[in-house]
């Protein structure tokens, strides 16, 4: 599966931003797909899941503020990103798992600006 990011720029501190994933097939039988990021010099970490029931999982620091939602109809998931902080700053990625194996995307920049 193919996996296209879209939706990143730059933002002031407190603003929003929602970025897209979408898939090149069908996401109703994906088991997983999540966003993580990779700031520089930074470890890539994960950001928010969900699964394909729909339960999704997010990292303490974006609890509150972070919102990821799937659209199976489009064939897209979504991560809704309130509040920015200037730690938020990253390189966004799309991932999917399907069976034992995992896809990204390219990534999206997201600045955040203080």
């Amino acid at each position: 599966v193919a996996l296209v990011e879209s939706g990143g720029g730059l933002v002031q501190a407190g603003g929003s931003l929602r970025l897209s994933c979408a898939a090149s097939r069908s996401i109703f039988s994906i088991n997983v797909m999540g966003w993580y990021r990779q700031a520089p010099g930074k470890q890539r970490d994960l950001v928010a899941e969900i699964a394909n029931w729909g339960a999704t999982t997010y990292a303490d620091s974006v609890k509150g503020r972070f919102t990821m939602s799937r659209d199976n109809a489009n064939n897209t998931v979504y991560l809704q990103m309130n509040s920015l902080k200037s730690e938020d700053t990253a390189v966004y990625y799309c991932y999917a798992q399907i069976g034992r194996l995992g896809y990204w995307g390219q990534g999206t920049q997201v600045t955040v600006s203080s």
